[in-house]
């Protein structure tokens, strides 16, 4: 049995970008596991209010195969999610690895954790505005993959999770593109491929 994933639940979450990645990944029988600040009970930017399974302090990399760390208004509104990007780091440096989208790229380049990966965002002078050292490093694409550490843009949440379904090797390269495919570009081909892979 594969370890839980994480996913990280705060205020303000932004509810369609971690889906793709925890709907398919519990398809393939990861159990998902929400990590808020605390147990107390938290609201998305859709006004869905989820009761968090764990608290970030009682979190242990270890004890995961991936944590997810979705963007949400609170990134840029002072200091309150500075604790999940501490997170991360200690999930990296475990050798656990991290998928941040959105504003949660902002927090792990103020952690330092952008310095000397490859990494994307919304866009790049987003991330300069942090005034973190790895803009030399940052690429122009839907979702990037490097050290570990998938990161991508508020507009790619079919990209994100096809890299984090990559990165878990959840399905072969053949299967993660065409559910790309199918996902993103709606290409009706890609449906038989996943059906012969019984991705479906």
């Amino acid at each position: 049995m594969s370890k839980p994933v994480y996913l990280a639940v705060y205020d303000s979450l932004a509810d369609w970008e971690p889906g793709h990645a925890t709907a398919q990944l519990a398809r393939a029988g990861y159990e998902i596991r929400t990590v808020g600040p605390t147990r107390e009970p938290v609201t998305t930017v859709g006004g869905l209010r989820i009761q968090p399974d764990l608290a970030l302090d009682d979190v242990r990399p270890s004890d995961a195969s991936l944590l997810i760390l979705p963007g949400a208004d609170l990134w840029d509104a002072g200091d309150d999610l500075a604790p999940f990007a501490r997170k991360a780091r200690e999930f990296l440096d475990a050798g656990v690895p991290v998928a941040a989208i959105c504003g949660a790229t902002a927090g792990l380049a103020r952690e330092g954790l952008l310095d000397d990966r490859d990494h994307t965002s919304a866009v790049s002078f987003y991330l300069a505005a942090t005034g973190y050292g790895g803009g030399e490093r940052y690429v122009e694409a839907d979702a990037v993959t490097d050290g570990g550490l998938v990161t991508a843009g508020p507009t790619e949440p079919v990209a994100f999770a096809r890299e984090v379904l990559r990165l878990l090797h959840v399905y072969d390269d053949e299967a993660v593109d065409a559910w790309y495919r199918l996902f993103h570009d709606s290409d009706a081909t890609a449906y038989a491929v996943l059906e012969k892979a019984g991705v479906l």
